[in-house]
């Protein structure tokens, strides 16, 4: 059994290979994905937090489970608020082959499900990037979106201007031409993308501010009472989601669906749809996309036996400081 840490994670998810992954699992028509489960747990503050449970698996292949824990009595404080871990089971003997660092995994199929994504619902020619956010998930956002797109500006924005130039020098130390914005209001204005995760819960994008072409990339919301985009760009978009039932859960979709501004009918595909090509994605340059994710147990999986598949070959050399036997 390996154990693997998140470097192993990160040199083995290279984006247009863990892209694929997770292209081929969404329509392999043997794979399950139960839905989440999600538990209240008391805090020490008083407070409660919560354990999620998320499940897949491909038949006599192989089975997957990511447990997340969520406590919010760590904001403010060298703790995470999120944690996770991902066991990797052998589908045809169900012993265990895997334990991995479900951070890492967390935040690379996230960041290459939102690159999956756009590949099919940006401009072939997008030449600007906008990262609104500044935590992890950004430069993991922008590196999968850049996987798909050649950007000449990629411009990052944050509530604090020191982290969001902080996140552009490190993407610029990755070889991208990133700096930090200035005005989130000028630069949602002459972007091609916006890529946004945070934790808002008030809008951060507004539509007036949204040209003709633009993609917009939903990843931070994922609670009914979070938002990232208003009631305008999302009337305005083209929408599709990752998956139908989580992304209606989240407010960038639940609040103006109760709100009367959009229904349900309004979301044209889920990705699982543009994957296996049932939705062209896409149908002209002026065209506003809008992409909806909240996460989905089938894209762990997916990374998961990549990381495992690629360690085990060799692929990324023998177990070594990222990886360990017991």
């Amino acid at each position: 059994m390996l154990t693997l840490d998140a470097a192993a994670v990160q040199q083995s998810t290279p984006w247009h290979e863990l892209m694929e992954a997770i292209e081929r699992l969404l329509v392999d028509r043997n794979a399950s994905v139960p839905q989440r489960e999600i538990h209240d747990v008391g805090l020490p503050d008083g407070g409660t937090g919560s354990l999620l449970v998320m499940p897949a698996w491909v038949d006599r292949e192989v089975l997957g489970v990511k447990a997340v824990t969520y406590y919010p009595s760590n904001a403010g404080t060298d703790l995470p608020t999120i944690s996770a871990g991902y066991l990797l089971f052998d589908g045809q003997t169900g012993q265990l082959c895997a334990v991995l660092d479900g951070d890492e995994l967390t935040l690379r199929r996230t960041a290459a499900v939102s690159a999956l994504a756009a590949d099919r619902l940006a401009r072939p020619n997008a030449r600007r990037l906008l990262v609104v956010g500044t935590g992890n998930l950004a430069p993991n956002l922008a590196l999968a979106h850049a996987a798909v797109r050649c950007f000449d500006v990629v411009e990052v924005w944050g509530r604090s201007p020191q982290r969001a130039a902080a996140t552009a020098q490190q993407l610029v130390d990755h070889g991208l031409p990133a700096q930090p914005a200035g005005s989130l209001e000028e630069s949602i204005e002459r972007a091609d993308v916006v890529s946004c995760a945070t934790g808002a819960t008030s809008p951060l994008v507004r539509g007036a501010l949204v040209r003709p072409g633009t993609h917009i990339d939903l990843v931070g919301a994922f609670r009914v009472d979070m938002r990232e985009a208003d009631d305008e760009a999302v009337s305005r978009a083209t929408l599709f989601v990752d998956t139908l039932d989580g992304a209606l859960g989240a407010g960038d979709l639940a609040q103006p669906l109760d709100a009367g501004v959009i229904s349900v009918s309004d979301v044209a595909a889920d990705l699982a749809s543009l994957a296996a090509g049932r939705h062209p994605g896409r149908t002209s340059d002026s065209e506003i996309t809008l992409f909806k994710s909240v996460g989905f147990a089938l894209s762990d999986l997916a990374a998961a036996r990549l990381v495992h598949r690629r360690i085990a070959s060799g692929a990324v050399g023998s177990p070594d400081a990222g990886a360990s036997h017991s």
